[in-house]
């Protein structure tokens, strides 16, 4: 009897070695990172002789560090350049590293300014917005990080930043979106995006997928039987569909272009009239700081014959022209890994809300946009991401819980992940898209039953793209 139970203990035990032996040999799951080279900032293929100058000419535009007394900068300001917060992996892309806010409090010029202490030279470019003013009702407006007190051409301009510490509870983030292929999402038709959102609707119903789009109700007809609700998009009330923006806020790349401009950089212009704080004017540059150029005498330099356009005129034509990212077909994991990852993808639901691919108008009067495949992987669709993701924003109709489906293309690239920039591993990101009431809680319980080697292939088909 117990030489028969010590087998039992033997064999026990050699079970268990055996089972922990080949869990330790399992490979384990993970985010492959971010891909190295640039795979994007190219202008878009087939641009007439014109449009590449005008989408060389935004280039240099969007790089350009903007002063007080040449621009307008300010006089409050999150940073001093497009391109400092849209650089990864290229101009128009998101935040890189180093954190070029962090840089700008170690420049010489930066004024009386201090660094929040959520800003760090490894971490993500920010915007701050309060859920809550100082008597307790809703805000959500942009609280800018800096002002130009102290700064050279501020003169006596005395502006306190936010006394960000005593809201360290009432703030959310928001991180810069890409701009790759923005000109390909504006150019797709809203009747197209319509009726994508009412494709797959058995399986949408199964997984709770619901959905609606960021419209005006002024002029649309598809209310009841599309879920889709009327929204502010600083559009006026055409009905039409907007699309940019991490709520879907903005119609255009132009109102983007401007409400950027303003908000971000202080630089008032044609679209946004008037300083967001006018208690330092800035006398040397008039107001709108940016518009046409109607002197001729001023037209030739820098980029002529484009001088007469205004810096937001100039900054959409560049993000209209930007290619989309290229993915790779063989980085990381190898072909038939991405391809494995790519059915994946589609197989657990993650292509019901991150639609592969739309087309472009064909009508759209610049020919290297008409007619073209869109591989955004976004139905453009504002979603219920749940309690977890909720910031207590709203913007337009899009409540705190409502996000935009972010465009999937060029994420092989990018160092951070959703609205706030929480995430830097995929894994992370795709958990944090479960919470109570998400849309997203199917998808991610059929992502979670995959076998480790089938989770592996979708990342790697995800930093492919």
């Amino acid at each position: 009897m117990k030489k028969r139970l010590k087998s039992f203990v033997v064999a026990g035990a050699l079970v268990i070695a055996i089972s922990a032996a080949a869990h330790a040999q399992a490979p384990k799951v993970r985010d492959p990172g971010p891909r190295s080279g640039t795979n994007a900032g190219a202008p878009i293929d087939g641009l007439t002789s014109g449009e590449t100058k005008l989408f060389t000419a935004g280039q240099s535009r969007f790089a350009k560090v903007d002063t007080i007394a040449g621009d307008g900068l300010g006089p409050r300001m999150n940073m001093n350049s497009c391109q400092a917060c849209h650089a990864q992996p290229t101009a128009g892309g998101s935040s890189p590293k180093p954190n070029p806010q962090f840089q700008f409090i170690q420049s010489a010029d930066h004024g009386t300014n201090q660094l929040p202490s959520f800003i760090t030279e490894s971490g993500p470019t920010r915007e701050v917005r309060f859920k809550l003013t100082g008597k307790g009702v809703a805000d959500g407006g942009v609280h800018d990080l800096f002002t130009i007190s102290g700064m050279k051409d501020a003169g006596a301009c005395k502006l306190p930043q936010p006394d960000f510490a005593a809201n360290k509870n009432n703030i959310i983030f928001r991180i810069p979106t890409p701009l790759f292929g923005a000109g390909l999402i504006e150019q797709i038709r809203d009747t197209d995006i319509l009726e994508n959102l009412g494709k797959a609707s058995p399986e949408k119903r199964r997984l709770q997928i619901r959905g609606r789009l960021n419209v005006v109700v002024s002029g649309n007809t598809h209310t009841s039987q599309n879920r889709i609700r009327g929204a502010t998009n600083n559009n006026g009330n055409d009905g039409t569909i907007a699309r940019f923006g991490w709520k879907a806020q903005n119609k255009s790349l132009l109102i983007f272009a401007g409400e950027a401009y303003n908000v971000e950089m202080g630089i008032s212009n044609e679209l946004f009239q008037t300083e967001r704080e006018e208690a330092c004017p800035n006398t040397v540059v008039k107001m709108p700081n940016d518009g046409a150029n109607a002197n001729p005498d001023q037209i030739g330099t820098p980029d002529p014959p484009f001088d007469v356009l205004s810096d937001i005129e100039v900054f959409a034509s560049f993000m209209r022209f930007l290619a989309p990212p290229k993915p790779s077909e063989t980085e990381p994991g190898g072909a038939p890994s991405i391809l494995k990852g790519k059915a994946l993808f589609s197989q657990v639901g993650c292509a019901l809300c991150h639609t592969p691919q739309l087309t472009t108008d064909p009508n759209s009067r610049v020919a290297a946009l008409a007619g073209k495949p869109a591989n955004l992987y976004s139905d453009l669709a504002l979603h219920r991401m749940g309690d977890n993701l909720d910031d207590g924003i709203s913007q337009g109709e899009a409540v705190g819980n409502e996000f935009r489906t972010a465009p999937l293309w060029g994420l092989g690239q990018r160092f951070f992940f959703l609205h706030d920039g929480r995430a830097s591993d995929l894994i992370v990101a795709i958990r944090q898209h479960r919470g109570v009431n998400s849309e997203a809680n199917g998808v991610v319980g059929q992502y979670d039953r995959l076998r480790e080697s089938d989770k592996q292939d979708l990342l790697n088909f995800l930093r492919s793209l």
